[in-house]
């Protein structure tokens, strides 16, 4: 039964994943105005656009456009980008990778963070611990994350210089030196996204240990954290997986912001990049990436959320 369902979300997650891919190539390929046009100029012949559609097929009909798009995006091959006559491999995997690495430094602080915080604010209630992080919740909630970046390289990099100003990891050359240059960016966007969980997954941890199955496990000796551990907490944290999910989207996709204060060369950059020049296949390939990324968060939510919850399950 359980794989049955985690089989059935994937195929959804399928269907998704290729409703998505067909709505990015039309509103990238199938919009008014002429691509070759754009990209050669207004000044260029008629003969340089036609030798320009034909390399690039865009003559053919719409519908072989995007199966051949399709077919090679499976491959991993999007094409040549119009801007640089690079792969589009060659320009977004590298990025790809620093946002990546970016993406999972900043995942590593942000759970534990989100669980010790959330976990003391549920246990001391309306006591000082959890009025000091409920503040300090509330005031990350009000500060948008390139205001979080600044304050952060003033006082870490410009006042007590312990990091750099600039997030340039395409020099880094060993791990030491990619934690050293990609702390603060990984630490904003950790703040960022920590801000949304810990209050939901504090007022979850809040209701569960008021159930009446929590307080039998008290009631029976159970030592408390064995009861917040493994008694409230896998149920407290089921309704934040979504949330979680597109803490995980946000990390790949969402990034733009960050990047820009921190000079950071990811995917983000990339797309503002790409938009701005009009690279189509580049712009296709990151939608299409950052899309799948979401999809597949969605799906690892949905698989848990069963996997942690019997009653899920049973309906």
């Amino acid at each position: 039964m359980l794989l049955r369902m985690i089989l059935l979300r994937l195929g959804l997650a399928l269907i998704t994943l290729l409703s998505v891919s067909v709505f990015i190539f039309i509103t990238t390929e199938i919009l008014p105005g002429d691509i070759a046009a754009r990209v050669l100029g207004r000044e260029s012949s008629e003969e340089a656009r036609a030798v320009f559609r034909e390399r690039l097929r865009l003559d053919r009909p719409v519908t072989e456009r995007y199966l051949l798009w399709l077919g090679g995006a499976v491959r991993g091959d999007f094409g040549h980008s119009l801007v640089s006559e690079r792969t589009v491999s060659e320009v977004v995997f590298p990025r790809m990778a620093n946002t990546f690495i970016l993406a999972t430094y900043a995942f590593i602080i942000y759970v534990p963070v989100t669980l010790i915080l959330s976990i003391l604010a549920a246990i001391y209630h309306d006591r000082i611990p959890d009025t000091v992080i409920s503040t300090l919740n509330l005031i990350g909630l009000s500060t948008p994350e390139f205001v979080i970046g600044t304050i952060l390289i003033y006082v870490f990099a410009v006042s007590m210089r312990v990091f750099p100003v600039m997030s340039q990891i395409q020099r880094a050359e060993n791990l030491g030196e990619i934690i050293y240059v990609t702390t603060l960016p990984a630490v904003t966007l950790s703040i960022a996204m920590a801000v949304y969980s810990i209050r939901m997954l504090r007022d979850n941890l809040i209701e569960v240990l008021n159930s009446e199955y929590v307080r039998m496990a008290i009631l029976k000796g159970l030592p408390r954290y064995r009861v917040v551990l493994f008694h409230a907490l896998p149920n407290a944290v089921v309704p934040a997986l979504n949330t979680m999910a597109l803490n995980l989207a946000y990390l790949i996709g969402g990034v733009v912001v960050v990047e820009q204060v921190f000079v950071f060369q990811g995917l983000g950059t990339l797309l503002v990049e790409s938009v701005f020049l009009r690279d189509a296949p580049i712009i296709e390939a990151v939608a299409l990436i950052v899309s799948g990324v979401y999809i597949l968060a969605n799906l690892f939510a949905d698989v848990m959320a069963i996997v942690l919850n019997p009653r899920l399950r049973a309906s």
